[in-house]
């Protein structure tokens, strides 16, 4: 489909009124934001919270593909380690080299999540929460030890494809509105046997049953933008990953940043999203006594070892059996949880329970006795519990994963590599048209432009050395000025690719030649619109024929140019030592041009080979004088203009060879830059 096409249908879509639109229920908040699972008990300290949450209580979603999901799964994760080398850095002076070798950030956790149930993973901060959640998702570099099943069966890219990961920071471009972010997304991720106008619905159903109706025009922002608020932006993330209608979704804090009612709406949307047969898991670090009570089940974890696992309203009686218990009622369980994750219990003697309250440790237990204690009754008490739990009802597993996927629904790419370049190529320009369109970057060329040319104001061959000077610059400008810019294309957009990549949302080659091919419109205007002004104002060849070729080498120049800056910032990842590096070889190209030094030494001459500013101001010279060209010498004496000291030195004639040596550097660039990409992707 022609892109103007995709713009229209996108636009058609987005503008059309509210009423034209199927209604369905927007209020999130009336969610049901509480639902116990078959067979649990109900604490007396969550009496009040369970009687407000069923008040609140309301129909379940009436969309269809989000008021159940296609492929339940039941995610099951036993005696989970993982463990890191630290050897390679954190080196301290006083840490012995056994002491620091490797770190332990997980160890021996245990779990089991069913359709219908979310799961919350509570803990201090650095407890391995969020390495739980990388690893229950696939994404976790290394190995682990034990075992992570979804439906009794390992990790494949067809489970992949059921998983939604919403990481803790919303990795989302900051200049796209609500809809087009969601559409885009939608047209990347949902199958090809849709049309257009049903991706283009489905982004605006989420929209509607995400309650981001007021703000779908908006533009979502980012730290140096203003757009939505945290709490939309965190929903907008949601919606990504529920375009696909994933049957385990996994969210990273998700409440993080929020106040207390934005949480709650939000962790309204996940349990209503769970209550359609989902398998929801999130990591929440601080949660009011209203969100802890939502939760269907919690693991706890103290430094990577659990503490707690199993349904969220039996804690405080098992944490009374072991002889912890809050030191007055009405008591946050999360609050009491975290205390004791780190290592914090109340007092035995009444009277020091205000200090307990102010967070003082004075009269308290060792933290690492009561960790190892809470530990040790973990695997003493609860972990046979959970280890007969993971392992019964096989059958019930079998029967969840329902039939078998056709061999064309695996796949591992929903959509073809043409229509992931087309969508890629559309989004990219509409999310950069502020930066390569902006006035700054215009004015920045368009006063270069014209004060060179008043500088070289209508110079002649009379003054060779002007002239050959101004080709060098036109050569020399036109090497850094897109390298540059094209340093920070990669770094800029690691995150987002990253992201992005691990959803298998695209090809990388798609991506690829998208990113490049829309980066072609400024990289090209701007140059012909430079070359135009100082071309005619610095009096060269007023020939046409030689006017064109001038600008299609500069052209070409710009493109090896942007190539090795694309090639930098893949290789590096990195805008300092990029920066710096391009900084170093522009200087080494420009000495080695052949305009400033004409007798290099023989061991260092070979720079000038690998030098595309030398092969672009030798073919500048080239087209601008020709063979039989003569500029006056001396007095009365004419000289050819190919025998001046400067451009005899170039080595004229070779004409396609360097053309040649600048296709070779076209290419190279590009497929190193290609090939950094894919081996970071890779490590």
């Amino acid at each position: 489909m022609p892109i103007l096409e995709l713009e229209s249908n996108i636009s058609s879509v987005t503008s059309s009124p509210a009423s034209t639109r199927p209604h369905v229920n927007t209020r999130m908040e009336n969610s049901t934001v509480h639902a116990e699972p078959p067979g649990s008990t109900t604490n007396t300290n969550h009496t009040l919270e369970s009687n407000v949450a069923h008040q609140n209580e309301s129909i379940p979603s009436q969309l269809p593909f989000l008021r159940e999901s296609l492929r339940p799964i039941t995610l099951k994760f036993e005696d989970l380690t993982y463990t890191i080398n630290l050897q390679s850095g954190e080196d301290h002076c006083f840490t012995s080299p056994e002491a620091k070798r490797n770190r332990t950030l997980l160890n021996g956790v245990s779990g089991v999540v069913r359709p219908g149930e979310l799961l919350a993973m509570l803990g201090p901060s650095g407890s391995g929460k969020t390495t739980l959640l990388t690893a229950l998702g696939g994404r976790l570099p290394g190995k682990t030890s034990g075992s992570i099943t979804y439906n009794s069966q390992p990790f494949s890219s067809s489970v992949k494809r059921k998983i939604g990961f919403v990481t803790q920071d919303d990795v989302l471009y900051p200049h796209l509105t609500v809809i087009e972010t969601l559409t885009y997304a939608a047209m990347l991720r949902l199958p090809k046997s849709l049309t257009l106008e049903e991706k283009v619905e489905q982004a605006e159903l989420i929209i509607i049953e995400l309650g981001l109706t007021k703000c779908r025009n908006s533009v979502v922002g980012g730290p140096l933008i203003r757009g939505v608020s945290g709490g939309e932006r965190k929903r907008v993330s949601i919606g990504q990953e529920m375009l696909v209608n994933p049957s385990l979704l996994l969210l990273d804090e998700p409440t993080s940043g929020l106040d207390s009612t934005t949480a709650l709406r939000l962790m309204a949307t996940l349990k209503g999203l769970a209550r359609g047969g989902r398998s929801v898991v999130t990591t929440i670090h601080q949660p009011s006594s209203r969100l802890y009570w939502m939760f269907d089940k919690v693991v706890v974890l103290s430094d990577g070892c659990p503490i707690y696992s199993g349904q969220s309203d039996r804690v405080m009686s098992y944490l009374a059996s072991i002889g912890y218990v809050p030191g007055f009622s009405l008591m946050n369980p999360a609050d009491f949880l975290l205390d004791l994750a780190n290592g914090v219990a109340p007092c035995s003697n009444p009277n020091d329970h205000q200090e307990y309250n102010q967070g003082r440790t004075d009269c308290h237990e060792d933290c690492n006795k009561i960790k190892q204690f809470l530990i040790s009754s973990y695997k003493k008490t609860l972990h046979p519990l959970i280890k007969d739990d993971i392992h019964r009802n096989i059958d019930e597993t079998t029967r969840a994963r329902g039939p078998q996927p056709s061999r064309c629904c695996d796949e591992r790419w929903t959509t073809s590599w043409w229509t992931q370049f087309k969508v890629l190529f559309k989004r990219g320009l509409r999310e950069r048209r502020h930066e390569s369109y902006s006035g700054l970057r215009i004015f920045q060329v368009m006063s270069v432009s014209i004060l060179s040319g008043l500088l070289w104001w209508h110079s002649d061959t009379s003054h060779l050395q002007d002239q050959v000077g101004l080709l060098f610059f036109f050569s020399i400008f036109w090497g850094f000025y897109p390298l540059s810019n094209a340093i920070f294309t990669f770094p800029q957009e690691r995150p987002m690719l990253m992201r992005e990549r691990s959803s298998s949302m695209y090809r990388l080659s798609s991506y690829y030649f998208a990113r490049i091919a829309g980066d072609l419109p400024m990289e090209l205007v701007l140059p012909t619109i430079f070359v135009t002004i100082t071309y005619w104002m610095g009096g060269l060849n007023p020939s046409l024929i030689t006017f064109v070729l001038t600008v299609l080498i500069i052209l070409f120049n710009v493109l090896v140019s942007q190539g090795l800056g694309l090639a930098l910032g893949a290789i590096l990842m990195d805008l300092k030592q990029a920066t710096t590096l391009s900084s170093v070889i522009m200087l080494v190209f420009l000495l080695a041009g052949g305009y400033y030094i004409q007798q290099i030494p023989p061991f260092i001459s070979w720079l000038k080979y690998i030098s595309f500013s030398h092969y672009c101001y030798k073919l500048l010279v080239e087209v601008q004088y020709g063979e039989n060209e003569v500029y006056e010498c001396g007095i009365g004496i004419q000289c050819r203009v190919l025998d001046f000291p400067g451009i005899k030195y170039l080595g004229m004639g070779h004409v396609w060879w360097d053309v040649a040596a600048l296709c070779v550097m076209l290419v190279g660039y590009r497929l190193l830059a290609y090939v950094a990409l894919r081996m970071s992707k890779a490590h």
